[in-house]
């Protein structure tokens, strides 16, 4: 069960009564200490110099004001100065913290003026002593709210930053992946056009296969329009200068990945099971992607450990499996801030319909699981769901 963070208001709150109640018990002292002993009057000095203190989070300067007229009545009368500075104190830190130095500082100065005052009409025999502690506790004061306003204005600083720092990791990566989609829209076309070549040169003179080549340039414009499609949700701008990149890999080339991982010290086994077939390049450069982020991560994390990949073909959906049995359980050892990681593997797993889960394995080391689906329709089906949700 998750425990609520109480609310500063209510927090507030209950400092000042208990700072209230505290100065009502002390104010019981004041006949024993010399001073008139407390009546209705001074209790409702006490009240105005304390309870406003629960809302200083929104209006600390009022506050400050109020609790200082407080206090300067209750001087003004004889009642024991010590009473009410509990509320004045306090006050003035939360001026500090939230407000300029400069605010601050003339705040500490009433503040200071109030002290020395109750030495003057109490007639204290050391004014030097007052003035000294007036001085002291008010630059304490100053200092400690003026270092918790700095703190919180680096702490507002600090999670800014990461915000941006992920909303760039975001972006870039989805950048990375509308370039990819490019050149598989970009095989697409050129498909078609030498399909489109051929059937109009046998035309003629072969008839039927005029036909098979019409009905690939039928299925690859469909798969080339969904592709563009998908590029487009996630472009942000253009990047006129991308370097030049090499071919896209494919599933038939995982066998090298995993040759390339051995070879990195860390022992993987590769099984496919189903009937292995060709998928549109979009979803195998997904798959791909994700077992070799999957791998990367292992063979950084995982320390002394065993992998395995596991492809499936189903009927209608790739399942990708990669498993490792290492010490690492941690989830953060998947970076989020950069494109090899779980910004990436979640980018890629929504942009074809699918779903991906990754986290530690119940009996030790790391799971990474990836299903979708391979045909035109189930992936329509796959992002309307996800759009819904």
């Amino acid at each position: 069960m998750r425990l609520r963070t109480p609310r500063p208001l209510v927090v507030d709150t209950l400092i000042a009564v208990a700072m209230a109640v505290v100065a009502v018990l002390l104010g019981g002292e004041s006949r024993s200490q010399g001073w008139p002993e407390l009546d209705a009057r001074a209790y409702v000095l006490i009240a105005f110099a304390h309870l406003p203190v629960a809302l200083r989070g929104r209006h600390p300067l009022v506050v400050f004001a109020v609790i200082e007229a407080a206090a300067i009545g209750f001087v003004s009368l004889g009642y024991w100065p010590v009473v009410c500075t509990f509320g004045a104190m306090l006050a003035l830190y939360t001026v500090a913290s939230v407000r300029p130095l400069r605010t601050a500082l003339a705040c500490a100065g009433c503040l200071a003026s109030l002290w020395v005052y109750a030495g003057a009409v109490s007639h204290s025999p050391s004014m030097a002593s007052v003035l000294g502690q007036a001085l002291l506790y008010c630059s304490v004061l100053v200092w400690f709210g003026h270092l918790a306003r700095r703190t919180a204005e680096l702490t507002r600083r600090l999670r800014a930053e990461q915000a941006e720092r992920a909303r760039r990791a975001v972006a870039e990566e989805r950048g990375r992946i509308a370039r990819e989609l490019h050149d598989v829209v970009a095989h697409h076309m050129s498909v078609i056009s030498v399909q489109a070549g051929l059937a109009r040169f046998v035309f003629d003179s072969d008839p039927g296969k005029a036909r098979g080549a019409l009905g690939t340039i039928a299925d690859t414009s469909g798969e080339a329009l969904e592709e563009l499609r998908r590029m487009l949700q996630v472009l942000r701008e253009e990047d006129p200068e991308a370097p030049e990149r090499a071919p896209m890999p494919t599933l038939a080339r995982l066998g090298e990945l995993v040759d390339r991982v051995r070879g990195g010290g860390l022992p993987v086994d590769l099984a496919v099971t189903g009937t292995a077939r060709p998928l549109p390049p979009g979803v195998e450069l997904c798959a791909y992607r994700v077992v070799q982020e999957a791998l990367t991560n292992a063979l950084k994390h995982a320390g002394p450990a065993h992998a395995r990949v596991e492809l499936r073909y189903g009927p209608h959906e790739l399942t990708v499996r990669v498993t490792d049995d290492g010490e690492g359980a941690d989830p953060a050892r998947v970076p989020t801030g950069s494109g090899h990681g779980l910004i990436g593997m979640r980018e890629r797993a929504k942009l074809y319909g699918g779903t991906i889960s990754v986290g530690p394995r119940s009996g030790g080391g790391y799971e990474v699981r990836l299903a979708l689906p391979t045909s035109a329709g189930e992936r329509g089906r796959g992002g309307a769901a996800e759009a819904e949700r």
